[in-house]
This record gives structure tokens, sequence and C-alpha cells, in this order.
């Protein structure tokens, strides 16, 4: 007899014991374990049962013993091959478990709950059907008109359709069930189930034809095109200033793709973009596509990715978690807005889809196509030294100039006294707008009512007893809320520690929102962040409402900065620019350029010129005035030498990694450990920096203190190598039980 051993990655090992284990095949499982399926093993001493997925198949082993696969939890592999090695490539590169990988990839629906019952099932619906011929059944029609005259009209109903849900055709009829078991009785009717897709609703203006491209589209398409039918893996930058149809020529290329039997995927950043993408692209490919995000239920999305996986849908449109979508035949990738921080995972694993992407696209031959008004410093370097491929469009589609921009100097408005949120200038414009009957957008980059509350005779601040931040305050409720934890508390009347007046300090979105209406209070403001979208599909309600109620003003966070295409809107306030630009990260001047000329960018997308005003504290500031004309160019140049000064990326790789733990001593003396371990690695690769260790900016979170240590330099592999050997060493060490040790490349905070 044969012997079939499986190399399995269990869900049980942690990443310092995590490798394919071996296990034996039963003769009475032979045949039902693939590549890519789920089984249960036991694992350890006590030979607890766990899930587990099989890497691959062989005949032999080097243990000596082996224990034997218990159960198989799928009948037919839910990985294919590549996914399976792309499972091994993400424990490589970001530092995870195979198993981590693999949930990361699989819906949730397809897992299993506590009882071991799968969280979806597949969704069925009752049909009836005709089981005799027309001609009998039109006879049987009129010998039971008068005896038996449901029977008759259900008869008669699917003699002129053939096969019809039961659930219909009850309810159409007003027949009762008895009438349709008689006929199934006498044979003149079979009953049977048929599975059904839970689908999200997509509100589609109908059947569109492609868009016709201008000469630059045309350009771009043109060589995109002929990268994506090459023959071999390539990667592009399509650098367009916002309004000038980057998605046209997604659409194209998408079309020339689908037509040449392949698949594609298109990823965007934040679930609001999701609803006006999904309807322009469903007018344009139909039931090709399909959606996946956070937002679909868990039956919506597994039922998604089973017509993905059954070649149904060709076209995938979603967020990060879209890139592992098992779709057949990759033609083409496409990142929109790649330059946004939502494509990195801040949980484990903590992957970063344009690194994903990067992967499956050279394993399928694909392209890979990365489009944006504000590309990445680290995109636009691979694309200036040559390892990306390089198009721009430097004009909007209609030919409009792009929005023109006042920068307003709010030191000024402090010394004329006034201390609001909206500047005299923006007010006028405002106003402007609604005699006009014109809508405005008004970005701040915070939510709530106040940054803090604080005590303005003892110095009191509300923190929060979790983490170490100050709650922010929300008027709604009147609740202070930590924005890490949760945690929150009501406000007190008057200080609790000295019984002073309390003073409400900074601005977020409710406060913006309040002072909108003591300015116009006859006005509609609609706001738009995090605690309004909180509920499934209210994104899409929102914009919605904004566009058909033709709602004045939208308020909002980052969620009205990109993406959004609404022609009536011809004026944008930016209404605290300073607000991400001194936060210690090198990426500060990045973000903050990217989030002004991607919010001036949503006005003046129409017919009407658009302009926008940007409120600042530091008029001069270079990065400021750059994103004011959006001149990306000057941008980059005076960035990229600032990064060659820092020695950050793009110039050099770096990694961190994190000690976490309730017990800040413990963690502090592991995360030593780890930098010694570090440093002595770092001595065998030439050109690498250790740095630290040092907490993070908000040291507490939920409990739990947060040290880091980070690595910078030029050999990647080695330092992942050197860094996976660190965390081994550590976690395998007694003194550190407790305290949790993760590494990522280069972390949004």
């Amino acid at each position: 007899m044969s012997i079939c051993v499986a190399k399995i990655a269990v869900s049980a090992a942690t990443y310092s014991i995590d490798r394919p284990y071996d296990y034996l095949v039963p003769e009475e499982l032979a045949g039902s374990v693939f590549v890519g399926s789920r089984v249960s093993v036991p694992f350890g001493r006590g030979n607890r049962s766990c899930e587990g997925v099989v890497l691959a198949l062989g005949g032999e082993s080097g243990m000596p013993a082996l224990k034997c696969i218990s159960g198989v939890l799928d009948r037919e592999s839910v990985l294919d091959e590549i996914q399976v090695k792309l499972a091994l490539f993400m424990r490589e590169r970001f530092f995870c478990t195979v198993y981590d990988a693999v949930r990361a990839m699989l819906p949730a629906g397809l897992w299993f709950d506590e009882q071991g019952r799968q969280k979806a099932s597949d969704k069925t619906i009752e049909i009836a059907s005709l089981a005799i011929s027309g001609d009998e059944a039109e006879a049987l029609v009129e010998a039971k008109r008068l005896r038996s005259p449901q029977q008759s009209a259900l008869l008669e109903l699917l003699c002129c359709f053939g096969a019809l849900p039961v659930r219909d055709m009850l309810v159409h009829t007003g027949a009762k069930r008895p009438s349709l078991a008689a006929l199934e009785k006498c044979g003149a009717v079979a009953l049977s189930r048929r599975e059904v897709y839970r689908r999200p609703e997509i509100k589609s203006p109908g059947t569109l034809p492609l868009p016709v491209l201008n000469e630059a589209q045309e350009r771009a398409f043109d060589g995109l095109k002929e990268l994506a039918f090459s023959g071999k893996a390539n990667a592009a930058l399509l650098f367009g200033v916002t309004g000038s149809g980057k998605t046209s020529v997604y659409i194209r290329l998408i079309d020339e793709v689908l037509r040449a039997g392949k698949s594609a995927v298109l990823l965007v950043p934040e679930i609001a973009l999701t609803p006006q993408m999904l309807a322009t692209f469903s007018a344009h490919f139909g039931e090709e596509v399909a959606v996946l995000h956070s937002s679909l239920s868990v039956g919506e999305r597994y039922d998604e990715w089973k017509r993905i996986r059954r070649g149904e849908a060709r076209l995938v449109i979603g967020t990060r978690s879209a890139v592992f979508a098992p779709v057949r035949e990759l033609g083409i990738l496409i990142i929109d807005e790649e330059q946004e921080e939502t494509y990195k995972s801040e949980n484990s694993p903590r992957y970063d889809a344009r690194e994903v992407s990067k992967y499956l696209c050279a394993r399928a031959g694909a392209l890979l196509l990365m489009g944006s008004a504000t590309p990445r410093i680290e995109s636009m370097y691979q694309a200036r030294s040559g390892r990306y491929h390089y198009f721009e469009l430097t004009e909007r589609y209609n030919e409009k100039d792009l929005p023109s921009v006042t920068i307003v100097d709010m030191k000024r408005e402090l010394r004329r006294g006034n201390g609001g949120d909206i500047s005299s200038f923006l007010r006028a414009e405002l106003q402007k707008n609604i005699d006009c009957g014109e809508q405005s957008i008004l970005f701040i980059n915070r939510r709530g009512a106040s940054k803090l509350v604080s005590c303005g005779e003892c110095g009191f601040t509300y923190r929060c007893p979790k983490c170490s931040v100050s709650l922010t305050y929300h008027s709604a409720r009147r609740r202070l809320m930590c924005h890490y934890c949760g945690y929150s508390r009501r406000v007190d009347g008057v200080c609790p520690d000295c019984g002073g007046e309390l003073k409400y300090v900074g601005s977020g979105t409710q406060h913006v929102e309040q002072e909108l209406h003591e300015i116009f209070p006859e006005t509609g403001i609609l706001r738009m962040d995090t605690d309004t979208v909180t509920p499934v599909g209210s994104h899409e309600k929102l914009l919605d409402r904004f566009r058909d109620e033709n709602i004045p003003i939208m308020v909002g966070t980052q969620m009205v900065t990109k993406g959004l295409n609404f022609e009536n809107v011809t004026l944008v306030g930016v209404i605290c620019a300073d607000q991400s630009l001194y936060s210690g990260d090198y990426r500060a001047g990045e973000r903050t350029f990217s989030l002004i000329t991607q919010v001036v960018g949503r006005s003046g997308r129409g017919e009407k010129a658009g302009r926008a005003v940007i409120q600042t504290y530091t008029p001069d500031n270079q990065t400021i005035r750059q994103a004011a004309v959006q001149d990306y160019e000057d941008f980059y140049a005076s960035e990229i030498e600032l990064r060659a000064l820092q020695n950050a990326p793009p110039i050099v790789e770096r990694y961190t990694v994190t000690a976490s733990g309730q017990n800040e001593e413990q963690v502090e003396w592991a995360i030593r450990y780890l930098f010694d371990l570090l440093s002595l690695s770092a001595k065998e690769i030439p050109g690498t920096a250790v740095l630290g260790p040092a907490p993070l900016s908000v040291v507490k979170v939920n409990d739990r203190f947060r040290y880091r240590v980070n690595i910078t330099g030029k050999n990647g592999a080695a330092m992942r190598r050197a860094i996976s050997a660190a965390i081994i060493e550590c976690s395998a060490d007694k003194r550190f039980r407790g305290v949790n040790v993760f590494a990522d490349h280069d972390p949004t905070d």
C-alpha cells in the first residue's frame, strides 16, 4: 500500500513554531484530501483537534512517526495553487503564520463557528416545474378548472413559464401549499431546490456605451493595452490630475481584458467609493461585476466569492481584501488612488495589498496598474527608476481648468476676532454657492466635536483609563470617547478635580457642523464620517441624499477627499490644513499634500468652474502651497530630497519590531533584548541601522503598552531573516511570557 503524506499548515501553530507539519492521509480519506483544502488534525502533546490547510501531498517524510489526518472539512479545494504559494509568500514577507494568511484570503462565511457549523451555507429556493408535456398540462388545466381552481391556476402559470419559484407562484395565484402538493402527488409537477446568490443591490444607470477617450487618454490606453497583452508581467503607474478621466481608461482596459477571456480586479481605498464605482462599471459590464468589501453581510460576501471562483463574475471591485478574490486567468489588477494608507492592513496579517498585487501579477503574467493624482513617493521613485512603466494625464477630461485656490491665514482671522472654524472668506463663498443652488464640500481630518475637554483653572483633561490619549468630545450624545479602544463616558457639568469651568478645545466634524447650522440656519447640511456611516450601506445612502436632494453643504473626514464625482460641487473648503502636517511621521508632508490635492479635486468636475479655500495657520508652508496649485512635480522633487536626508523610504527599506503587553517593565525588557539581537545581526548586513528602542507615539492602547525598534537598510531579504530569527528567539524566552512581539514593513503609524 502506498503511503500518502500531507504537508499541513496548522492553525494552532504560533509564528515561532509555524512550518509545514507532516501528517499521514489515512486510507479511508484517500481521494478526499486535496492541496488547498482544510482538514482537522491532532496537534501538540495533548493531540487537541485543530484546523489545518493542505499545502502539498507526497509519498515521503523525514519524520520517524506521523500522526494521521482525523477529518476532512472541505469537499473540494478552497485555495488554488497560486493562493497556496501566496500564503507561503505572505509568511515570509509579512511575518505572519501561513494559516493567518489563509484566513485573510477566505471569506468569513467559509469558516466554522464554535459548534463546527459553517458560518454561511448555500442559499436555495424551491422550484416547481412541469413533469408532463405541455399538451397534457393544458388538458389538465381545463379538467381541474371547476373542481380544483387553485390547482388549475398553478398549472396554467407553469404552462406559460415552465418553471417558477414556489413562493412566487403561491403569492401570484393565491393558491395554498396543499394544492401544489396534490399536483406533485399526481405526477403533474416536480419540485426541486435551486441555489441562488445573495447579492448586494447595485444601482446602475442602465447600459452605457464604452467611454470615448481624448487624445491623452488614448495614448495612455494604447500603451497600457500593449503591456497587458505582452505575454509577461508588467507594472505601470498612471499619474493623472484630479478629473483627468483615469476611470475611463480603466473601463476601456478592463473591456479589452474581458474580451480576451481573462479576469480583472479593481481595488478602491474606501467603502464610500464603492457605490459610485459599482454603478459606473455595472453599466458597462453588467453581471460580470462582483463586489467584495466589509459592509457586505456574511452571506453576500460568501456568495460573491463563489461567483468569482466559478468564473461567473470576471470583474471584481472592492477594498483591500478584494486582492484575494479567487479570479481565473488574471489579466489586469488596478489599484485606484494607490497612495492611500488603507491598502495596508494594521492587524495580523499586516499585509500591503500593493505588495500582494505585485506577487499575483508576477505569477499570472498580468498587468499591475496603479493610478493616482498624488502617487506615493515610493511609486513615483520606482517609475523614475524605470522599474514601473509611466503614463500621465496632465489635463482634465473636459478641458476645464483646475479649481482656483485661495489660501486663508487663520491667524489674521483670530486677530479680527473670529475664533470659529469658518473664516469670513469661506463663509462668503459658501453663501454664494447657496444663493446659486450649487453644492460645497468641507473637509476636516478629525471626527467628533472637540479634540479634548479641559479645565481652564486647574488644567485637568479627561484621559482614557485604558489608553494614553485624551478623550474626544462628541456633542450628539454629550459623551467623551476614546478613538482607540472605544471607551466612553458622560462629560461632567464642572471640573471633577476643582469644580472649575470646563473648556472645549479643538474642532472636529460635529463642531464644524454645529457652527455651520448657526451661520446658515435654513440650509441643509450633511455630515459624513465614521460616526455617521457605521450601519451597513449608510455611506451609500448619504451620498445618494447629497446628490439627489441637492443638499448644499457636506462636511466630512477623509471619506470626502477622493473618488467622489458630483457635477454640482463647485466649492471645496479645507478647514484646517495643518492637522496632519506636524505629526512627526516622515510621511506627514506627503499625507497632507495628498489630502489637500484630492479634496480640492472634488470641485468643478462638471460644466461649472470650481474653486477651493484652504484655511491654515502656516500659509507660507511649502507643502500647502504646492498642494494649492497641485504641483506634484515640485512636491516630489523637494520630498525625495528630504527622504534622502532622513534615510527614509524609498531610499531604504524600513521595518519595525513592536513588543506589547500589560506589564510595561516586562515590555521594556523585551524590546531591549530585541534591540540587542537585531543590532548583532545588523553588523552582518552592510548599510543596515537599528534605531530605538522607543515607545510609540500612543504608548498604551487598551491596557497594553507598546515599544518599538526600527530597522532600515537596503537588503530587505537579509533584514527579514534577521527580524524573523529575533522574534522567534524572543518568543521562546520564558522571561517574556505575556509579551506579544510582531514585525511590520513600514507601518502607517
